[in-house]
């Protein structure tokens, strides 16, 4: 029987994809379009924040090293404590 894929794996999963595209120049699009809450999106913009900084400093590879990274980390500091509150859209 298939097991539910936790919410911090999601999270991670989705927010490095989108942080990937911004970063290869996508640009930022509506966070709803991206199938982000908001809270995720926050998460977004920091690591995509990082990763540019990383890229500029020590190269692509070590930009998406950092994204993988910074997402799991951020999101699972999110998801640490179960759903977070605030509405649906957080």
């Amino acid at each position: 029987m298939p097991s539910a894929t936790p919410p911090e794996v999601l999270c991670a999963r989705i927010v490095a994809h989108w942080s990937r595209e911004v970063l290869d120049g996508g640009g930022y699009g509506d966070y709803q379009s991206m199938g982000l809450s908001g809270g995720q999106y926050d998460i977004l913009r920091s690591v995509v924040d990082a990763a540019r900084a990383a890229k500029e400093r020590e190269g692509a590879r070590a930009a998406d090293e950092l994204i993988g990274r910074q997402a799991r980390e951020d999101c699972v500091a999110r998801y640490r404590s179960g759903t977070p509150d605030g509405g649906p859209w957080r």
